[in-house]
């Protein structure tokens, strides 16, 4: 349902809001390292993130991103809009062009409470809050150092 794109952006907001603050930042290579995504790319949606002010950086030898107190409070699909927009929630499950109540798909009211859960969660919920769970539950943002054969 997601692009890679908008995947690796939530995950990178998420890694800045578990190890950075306004004294910590990190740089662009060292977040593509521990999240296994391409450097380049995620350097151009991290810029992206920081023009639509969902994530803050700093330039210069000291500098990199983080994530202040006000990045913090913004929610998941304020970054969904940001990269991939809402038109993917709007359409159909199935991909039919007309899809809605009065002309439904046949598993229109089956994922329709799907979906609505999923956009509350993704609004209602702050990046923070998000953080807090990952850091209690420890769940896992990436696979790096994770061998799952074993």
């Amino acid at each position: 349902m997601l692009s890679n794109a908008c995947q690796y952006a939530i995950r990178s907001i998420l890694y800045l809001a578990i190890f950075t603050n306004e004294y910590k930042k990190i740089g662009v290579k060292r977040i593509s390292k521990e999240l296994e995504t391409p450097q380049p790319f995620l350097a151009k949606l991290l810029q992206q993130l920081a023009k639509s002010k969902l994530v803050s950086s700093v330039k210069g030898p000291n500098g990199g991103f983080y994530l202040d107190k006000k990045n913090r409070k913004n929610s998941l699909w304020d970054i969904v809009k940001c990269i991939d927009g809402t038109e993917k929630f709007d359409q159909c499950f199935l991909g039919l062009a007309i899809c809605g109540d009065e002309n439904p798909c046949p598993v229109h009211f089956i994922v329709g409470p799907f979906k609505e859960s999923l956009l509350n969660d993704f609004r209602d919920k702050t990046i923070e809050q998000f953080a807090d769970e990952i850091i209690k539950t420890g769940r896992v943002i990436s696979l790096k150092d994770f061998d799952a054969l074993k």
